[in-house]
């Protein structure tokens, strides 16, 4: 009798399971974002760089689920993770946090290199639109899902980010797309949320500015537990919205 149930609770647990998709989920703040929605009962799909491997690989080592790295700016390379995912997790992802993304700045836009502008749109921009065409489907056909954008407070405070204005429109076009986006797939039970953060406590952020104040910035766990809020049931009413997570910077 025992040997009969299993097929069906096999079914049962790939329709009613978590997954949470997270890019980027080798860095710092995608790193705590796991964590936390792994402590929340999440089965985790890890993606990131192939630059991000090692981190990546020992993450999923720590926590479970699948890891898989390349260029997520791909169709092709979104198609074949979610097969992976698939497979080895039942279902693909229900939930999503999009982290991936970059910074390129230091200079007034008149003195910076053209390398710049295709970096941060291949980074933020191609990297989103990509993830949010591969990941959106199968949670508009099941009429359930929530997803999360990591924008940036250069995307409606342009003025905060001089020297980095390339930046600034990337995260701009970022948060446009996750507002738009909100609105098309809300019949469909799926919502669409972006949070824009002001400057990460990170360890790169403190070797960048090591004179400053870490203390005013946006700690990693107060970031994740916003993103764990979001894509949560408590915030079922909430879609389309771009929440502030300034800190005191």
């Amino acid at each position: 009798m025992l040997e009969r149930r299993r097929p069906l609770w096999g079914m049962i647990r790939a329709m009613t399971q978590r997954i949470a998709a997270i890019t980027g989920a080798g860095g710092a703040l995608g790193s705590a974002v796991a964590r936390n929605l792994h402590a929340a009962g999440y089965a985790l799909a890890l993606f990131d760089t192939d630059r991000g491997k090692a981190r990546l690989d020992a993450l999923a080592g720590e926590l479970g689920g699948v890891a898989v790295t390349g260029d997520f700016g791909s169709p092709t390379r979104w198609a074949e993770a979610l097969d992976t995912v698939g497979k080895k997790l039942g279902s693909a992802p229900s939930h999503a946090v999009l982290v991936a993304g970059g910074w390129a700045g230091g200079a007034p836009l008149h003195a910076s290199k053209d390398d710049a502008w295709e970096a941060m749109m291949k980074l933020n921009v191609q990297t989103t639109y990509a993830s949010l065409q591969a990941l959106l489907p199968a949670m508009v056909t099941a009429r359930h899902g929530s997803v999360v954008v990591v924008g940036s407070r250069a995307a409606v405070r342009p003025w905060t980010s001089k020297g980095a204005a390339v930046y600034a429109a990337s995260k701009a076009a970022v948060v446009a797309l996750a507002e738009t986006v909100a609105a098309e797939v809300l019949e469909h039970g799926v919502r669409v949320n972006a949070i824009l953060p002001s400057t990460m406590d990170t360890p790169a952020n403190r070797q960048a500015m090591p004179d400053a104040d870490p203390s005013k910035w946006v700690s990693l766990e107060s970031a994740a537990e916003v993103i764990g809020f979001l894509l949560s049931d408590a915030s079922r009413d909430v879609s389309g919205a771009a929440i502030p997570v300034y800190g005191r910077a």
